[in-house]
Parts: structure tokens; C-alpha cells; sequence
């Protein structure tokens, strides 16, 4: 079980403003949010997992232990055509999220609001470097890769996460999950990640990204 934990040298400030929900505020003070992504560099604890299992298409089971039934049109059809999946687990610790805390409670909101919004980006950017290193591993054995598919996203619905939690390896990298399904620390990440076999010959160009397109959530502020 390959463990992840290089350090983030530098977070995107343009998705920091927006999953701020100020993508479209044209007079907010920059440095506002240069200054929190600065701050959230000190505080992350960036560390990753991640698993292989074959797939089977047909059953919809993923063959872990013990095995884990994928449910959802938008899911099975995401992962149609895949013979295995990499499912992931990433964090950026429960420092920043703590950081974020107290400065609300102290009547900091505009720098705790910006914060969180600099731990999402950086968390998403954790969860893209994780993936490139998956990419390259599996492309070594003639797989290509589909975006990551979170529980809770289009209509794998959020309860999934009980059992999905368990076959990730996210308890090493010291996750856990609540009653109500939530991964602890907050800025957490679990993801399923189909494998298709590339075909001989085949010309693999670009990434597959995730899209807003396929997630029912139409007023989410970081939808694009």
C-alpha cells in the first residue's frame, strides 16, 4: 500500500478565490488571499493512499476485502469499460482545519473563510499529485485513467463512504470517518479512480478531468 506525503510548495490562488465563492467579486483585495494561501502552507500535513483491485464491470463489484458493490447510474457508467480502479485517500491534516476554527471564533472571518478555502484548493491539489503518480505507475502496465469519483458526487450517494472508507487505506494515513459520513480531518479527500487498458497503438492525450456536468449539486459555489 504506497503512502504519499510530498509537500505542496505553493497553492492555486485562483481556485483559493474560488472556492471562496468570490469568482466573480472584482474589488476583493488579492493579497487577502495570496496572505491566507501563504498561512495554509505552514499548517499542511499533506499525506496520501492508495489501492488497486480489479473491477468487474458486470457484478459492479469491486474485488477488495471483502467487496465493495458500486451503486449509482453515474458511477457504473464512469467506470464502464475498466478492468481495475485505484481508490485514494488524501489529506492535509487537521491543523489547518483547527487554524481555521479559531480564528472564527475570534471574529476573524474574512481570514478564516479564506483559509478554508486555500486548505480545499491545496487538499485538490494534494489529490492531483497523487494522481500523476498513479498514473505513471499504472501506465507502466498498459492502463489509462478516468478522473476520480468522490462518494457524495452525481449519484454515488454520501452513505457509500461507510464501506468505500475502509477498502482505501485511509485509516494508515490517520483519517477516520463520523456518523454522518464525513472524513476526519475535513479537508479529506476519498476517490475511486477507474483503469482501462489501453488499446495497442492508442494515443493517450490529456487528462481526464473531473466535470461539474456530471454532479446534480447546481448551486455549489465552486461549480465551473
Amino acid at each position: 500500500m504506497p503512502i504519499y506525503n510530498a509537500p505542496i510548495l505553493k497553492i492555486d490562488a485562483a481556485e483559493t478565490r474560488r472556492y471562496a465563492g468570490l469568482k466573480s467579486a472584482a474589488n476583493f483585495d488579492e493579497k487577502n488571499i495570496s496572505d491566507a494561501c501563504e498561512d495554509a502552507l505552514l499548517l499542511l500535513d499533506v499525506r496520501g493512499v492508495w489501492k488497486i483491485y480489479d473491477y468487474d464491470c458486470a457484478s459492479r463489484i469491486v474485488n477488495s476485502e471483502p467487496p465493495f458493490e458500486i451503486i449509482g447510474a453515474s458511477i457504473v457508467k464512469h467506470l464502464a469499460g475498466c478492468e481495475k480502479v485505484a481508490c485514494i485517500a488524501v489529506t492535509v491534516g487537521e491543523n489547518i482545519e483547527n487554524e481555521v476554527s479559531r480564528r472564527f471564533s475570534t471574529g476573524e472571518y474574512v481570514s478564516s473563510v479564506l483559509l478554508d478555502a486555500a486548505a480545499t484548493a491545496a487538499v485538490e491539489q494534494a489529490a492531483d499529485s497523487l494522481e500523476k503518480i498513479i498514473a505513471r505507475e499504472t501506465a507502466k502496465d498498459s492502463y489509462k485513467m478516468r478522473w476520480r469519483f468522490s462518494p457524495g458526487y452525481g449519484d454515488w450517494q454520501l452513505d457509500n463512504q461507510k464501506n468505500f472508507f475502509e477498502i482505501t487505506g485511509a485509516r494508515e494515513i490517520g483519517m477516520s470517518l463520523s456518523a454522518a459520513f464525513m472524513l476526519i480531518p475535513r479537508k479529506s479527500i476519498t476517490a475511486i479512480i477507474g483503469l482501462e487498458k489501453i488499446i495497442s497503438g492508442e494515443k493517450i492525450t490529456g487528462k481526464h478531468k473531473k466535470s461539474c456536468a456530471t454532479c446534480d449539486k447546481l448551486n455549489c459555489p465552486a461549480r465551473t
